[in-house]
């Protein structure tokens, strides 16, 4: 296991054939003329004190899915499930309380944080809006959360512009800390930072997540992050999982094409190596998500495309070693 994480078997949070679409709405009639499927049928479970991964490239449905589960995006069609209980469909308030237990963090931690507003306040709205606590309380606990993520008291009465990107990561995650969470969503914490800092939060992350008691989900194009932070990894592509398992297995001897290219595409120093991969890596771009391909999505770009792949397209299958991968290569060709 990479990550030096303590889990359960018990299921924090699960899903079932989630899908969230957006129409696609013609500039001259404006009446809806298809949808973008953006998260399609995604089945997975996320264990009690993991930290699990979603990887893929930009615009397969990652960051929409982690906002689809918490319901800033309403699904379509399928459910969620957090503590056993299905959280998707309920009513604006009660999504409010479930909120407390599973809070998100956004990709631009500045735009996140209200910029006429000092830490404090920012701190302390969270504590207003949901907690019964008096003013000496809400003092006391924003001086405790400041000193667990690595900043100090007098950091409070700053604003957001007075801190620099790694240091706003830290007001964002004491603002999502404050009302202790039970599972915090991660979507690219690591963008935009030099890898010195990101060294920092990743491991500040690490800490936290111990002192805490928390369990997280990563939402990254980072494979590197991934692979260094994650216990178990989903990879997503044009709104559906493909392979999911152990990081460590996923890593070392991929089962899906896609897994495969992904991981050939990593820089590398090593000319033979790069030569050996140089076969497996990707043919074109990816496809319009407007215009999905028939069968298997991956099929205009795979390297061991067959008939079947398109017209038929493969489930998400147990592989064994607690692998699921999406694809009719299994059982035809060896793995790895």
């Amino acid at each position: 296991m990479s990550a030096n994480v303590v889990t359960t078997e018990q299921s924090l949070l699960r899903t079932e054939r989630l899908a969230k679409f957006f129409p696609v709405v013609s500039d001259i009639l404006k009446r809806r003329i298809g949808w973008v499927r953006a998260v399609d049928g995604v089945d997975f479970e996320v264990r009690e004190g993991e930290i699990f991964g979603l990887v893929g490239e930009s615009g397969c449905g990652k960051s929409v899915l982690g906002k689809t589960i918490l319901g800033i995006y309403p699904p379509n069609a399928g459910a969620v499930y957090f503590e056993g209980k299905q959280i998707s469909g309920l009513s604006f308030d009660e999504l409010s309380r479930i909120r407390k237990r599973i809070q998100y963090v956004y990709q631009d931690a500045a735009a996140s944080i209200d910029p006429w507003w000092s830490v404090a306040r920012c701190l302390a709205e969270p504590l207003i809006a949901h907690e019964q606590l008096s003013r000496a309380e809400i003092e006391e606990r924003i001086k405790e959360i400041l000193k667990a993520v690595g900043l100090e008291e007098r950091h409070a009465l700053r604003f957001p512009h007075e801190f620099s990107g790694g240091q706003q990561r830290r007001i964002v995650l004491a603002r999502v800390l404050i009302l202790n969470p039970k599972m915090i969503i991660f979507d690219e914490p690591t963008s935009g930072l030099d890898v010195s800092v990101q060294a920092t939060i990743l491991k500040l992350l690490k800490r936290l997540k111990e002192e805490f008691r928390l369990t997280y989900v990563f939402i990254t194009h980072d494979l590197a992050v991934i692979r260094m932070m994650s216990h178990r990894v989903a990879v997503m592509y044009l709104g559906k999982i493909v392979e999911q398992g152990d990081t460590p297995l996923v890593f070392n001897a991929p089962r899906h094409p896609y897994t495969k290219v992904l991981l050939a595409a990593i820089p590398r120093i090593d000319l033979e190596k790069r030569k050996e991969k140089r076969a497996e890596l990707m043919i074109g771009e990816a496809p319009n998500p407007r215009e999905i391909p028939t069968g298997c999505r991956f099929q205009t770009r795979c390297p061991q495309v067959m008939e079947i792949c398109r017209t038929q397209e493969p489930s998400l299958v147990d592989v064994g070693d607690g692998r699921k991968v999406a694809c009719h290569l299994e059982g035809k060709v060896p793995a790895g």
